[in-house]
C-alpha cells in the first residue's frame, strides 16, 4: 500500500519504537550455505486451494534432511513488493518459505477483497497443516511462523492472535485497517484523496475490485478490524514488529505500546529509517528477520 495513502489518514504520532539497526548481520543474509547434494534447496510451484480456487503459490524449500521450520510470507496490497529477498535469506537460514497470491491478485483466480484475503490466509495455514503436505515438503508442524508486510502484516497479526498453530509472527510495517478506517469515518473529507492514493499502486494486479470498494469494505469493518484490540492475544506470542519511519511507524507504535501494556515480553519492536517498502534498508530488514528467526528456532528447540 502506498505510503501517501497511509499518511493521508491522519494517524497518531509515532512513539515507543527502537530506531537502532541490527548490531550484526547474520551470515544467511549475505552468504550462501554449503551445498547439500543429497538434500538440495529447491523451488516448488503449488496451488493452494481457497474456497474452490487454486491460489498461485511458491514453496521455497530449504536444504537439508528432516523436517524444517517453515514460514508463511504474505504480501501487501496489491503486492508490488514481494519481499522475496527476505524469503531467500530465511531459506538460507534453514527455513522453508511459502509465498502466495491471494484470490483475485496477480493472476490467482477469483475476486479480491479484504475479507477474501483473510480467508485465503486461513486456507494457506490449513494447507501447511495437512499431514501429506508436511511429509512432502518436510515441514515441522511445531515450528511454523506467519509473516506479512503491510496488509499482509494485518492478516498475519489477526491470524496469530486467533490461532495456536503458529510459533510466532513477523509484522513488517503492518497496515492497521481498522484504525485507518476509523479515521476515514471520522474525517470523510479525506476519503476521495485516500481512495486516489490507494489506487495508484494497483495497475492490473487485482481482479473484481477497486480502491473505492476496498475503502468501503474497510469502513464497514472499522470497529472490528483494529489490531490494537488484538494486543492481549498477541502479547502471548513471540512477535517481531518492524515499522518504517516514512511508512506506517505512526500506526505501528500504538500497537507495540498496546502489546507491551498487556505484558508482551516476547515482543521485539523496531523502526527502520526507510519508506513503507524498506527500499533502502533491505539488508537491515533481512538481518532483523533472520536474527529473530534464529532466536525463535533456538527457543523452540530448548522448549522440547
Amino acid at each position: 500500500m502506498r505510503t501517501r495513502f497511509l499518511f493521508s489518514l491522519g494517524l497518531c504520532l509515532a512513539a515507543g519504537l527502537a530506531h537502532a539497526a541490527p548490531a550484526t548481520t547474520p551470515r544467511a543474509v549475505i552468504a550462501d550455505p554449503a551445498p547439500d547434494p543429497a538434500h538440495p534447496a529447491a523451488n516448488r510451484e503449488v496451488l493452494v486451494m481457497s474456497h474452490g480456487d487454486g491460489m498461485n503459490a511458491l514453496f521455497m524449500l530449504a536444504a537439508g534432511a528432516g523436517p524444517k521450520p517453515t514460514m508463511l510470507l504474505l504480501h501487501g496490497l496489491p503486492g508490488n513488493e514481494q519481499n522475496l529477498d527476505l524469503a531467500q535469506a530465511a531459506r538460507r537460514a534453514g527455513w522453508n518459505v511459502l509465498t502466495l497470491h491471494y484470490r483475485g491478485s496477480w493472476g490467482s483466480p477469483g475476486r479480491f477483497s479484504l475479507a477474501n484475503a483473510g480467508q485465503d490466509v486461513d486456507a494457506a495455514m490449513a494447507y501447511l497443516g495437512q499431514p501429506e503436505v508436511q511429509r512432502t515438503y518436510l515441514i515441522d508442524p511445531a515450528r511454523i511462523v506467519i509473516a506479512g508486510h503491510s496488509m499482509g502484516g494485518f492478516f498475519a497479526a489477526r491470524y496469530a492472535a486467533r490461532h495456536d498453530d503458529v510459533l510466532g509472527a513477523i509484522l513488517l510495517d503492518p497496515w492497521n485497517v481498522g484504525a485507518s478506517a476509523k479515521n476515514l469515518v471520522a474525517h470523510p473529507e479525506q476519503r476521495q484523496d485516500a481512495i486516489a492514493a490507494m489506487g495508484e499502486d494497483f495497475g492490473n494486479a487485482l481482479a473484481g475490485t477497486d480502491a473505492a470498494a476496498l475503502t468501503g469494505e474497510a469502513e464497514r469493518h472499522a470497529r472490528d478490524w483494529d489490531l490494537v484490540d488484538d494486543a492481549p492475544a498477541l502479547a502471548a506470542k513471540p512477535l517481531l514488529l518492524v515499522g518504517a519511519e516514512r511508512g506506517n511507524a505512526r500506526q505501528v507504535a500504538p500497537l507495540a505500546d498496546a502489546v507491551r501494556a498487556r505484558g508482551g515480553k516476547l515482543l521485539r519492536a523496531q523502526t527502520l529509517a526507510s519508506d513503507h517498502a524498506f527500499s533502502d534498508r533491505r539488508i537491515a530488514l533481512s538481518s532483523l528477520v533472520v536474527g529473530w528467526l534464529d532466536g525463535l528456532r533456538g527457543r523452540a528447540a530448548a522448549a522440547r
